[in-house]
């Protein structure tokens, strides 16, 4: 006879890859159900985005079937974030708030973590997106929101656009062209505002797109806030790995944890004839992750269609979802993900 026990016995050698624990010491195992020869297991995944739920599947059919007597094993996936460790939860309702930083402009910081919120929403993740770039505020025009913010008492209710929740400055001001003149003390305290005085409501992540550099924005976030961890984006050649690192640094000192490095603009497919042009060089962040000892989370290519996305606001996982772009994004924010429930896990 199948039992319960016998499951749970089978399924305590089959390890999360990436938490390298047992399915039952983690709590992954929710119901088990056995009529005659058939197995039913349902397994909750860390995160909607994990980018192992293929191989954790397999695996745990495959012991369940080793068992005498078993025929048919259906194994069914569910997933629930995991909070942090307690004392470290960022703001009421709110998971994890993951920093995406660079070391200087222009390397796609914006366009990455504009796409990546929309792959974790995609993948079934309750997303939200900080726009914490107080002079140049990008997130308006890339997720295609151009009006202010409802108000419910003293709170911003933030607007929604391609499934993610988006608070930034630029919902504020006047026009796209108008500058913030403000000194550091204000740009902190805006920050903050834009944190705690927004009804965020109930969230799995919310993605913080930095201003370039170590400046007062980041270490407001960094400083008042639990965060979860950072990202860094990057492009390929030596300087821009070399000013990236400051950045990393910063966050280091700070406590911070490093949840990996993305290198942006990695290469061009030639539309013409489909050959990989490195532009500005390849394999810096890939190399800068190893001499740093922090996860590697993936390569974005340059692609005119996520310029265009931005510029129209629709970003390429919705504009070209099937797009090769479009998948090593869901790729790399699955990587993310996993990143993160690592971390919520070793505390």
């Amino acid at each position: 006879m199948i039992t319960e026990e016998a499951i749970l016995g089978v399924l305590r050698k089959v390890n999360d890859p990436e938490l390298h624990r047992d399915l039952v010491s983690l709590g992954m195992v929710k119901e088990i159900k056995v009529e005659g020869g058939s197995v039913a297991v349902t397994v909750e995944l860390t995160t909607p985005a994990c980018p192992l739920r293929e191989q954790i599947e397999s695996e745990t059919k495959a012991a369940i079937k080793t068992l005498p007597g078993v025929g048919e094993v259906t194994v069914n996936l569910t997933a629930s974030v995991r909070k942090p460790p307690a004392g470290r939860e960022p703001i009421p309702g709110v998971k994890h708030i993951l920093a995406v930083g660079s070391g200087k402009g222009g390397v796609g910081k914006s366009t990455v973590t504009v796409n990546l919120a929309v792959a974790l929403a995609e993948a079934g993740a309750s997303v939200g997106l900080l726009d914490s770039d107080i002079y140049g505020p990008s997130i308006p025009i890339m997720m295609g929101v151009h009006r202010q913010p409802e108000m419910v008492g003293k709170r911003m209710i933030p607007p929604v656009s391609h499934g993610v929740k988006l608070m930034s400055l630029g919902f504020l001001l006047p026009d796209d062209t108008s500058p913030v003149v403000w000194r550091g003390p204000m740009v902190g305290k805006a920050v903050s505002q834009m944190l705690m005085e927004v009804d965020w409501g109930e969230l799995d992540y919310i993605l913080a797109d930095l201003p370039p550099g170590t400046g007062d924005a980041s270490l407001t976030l960094a400083q008042a806030i639990p965060l979860s961890g950072a990202v860094i984006v990057m492009t390929p050649q030596e300087v821009a790995v070399q000013i990236a690192t400051k950045t990393l640094n910063m966050f280091r000192t700070l406590k911070v944890p490093i949840l990996g490095i993305i290198e942006n603009m990695s290469y061009l497919l030639c539309p013409h004839c489909e050959q990989s042009v490195e532009l500005f060089g390849h394999g810096g962040g890939r190399k800068a992750s190893q001499r740093l000892e922090v996860p590697f989370l993936g390569e974005i290519p340059l692609d005119p269609e996520l310029r265009r996305g931005g510029d129209v606001g629709r970003p390429i996982l919705i504009e070209k979802p099937d797009s090769p772009v479009a998948a090593i994004f869901r790729q790399v924010a699955g990587n993310l993900a996993g990143r993160v429930s690592v971390e919520a896990l070793i505390g």
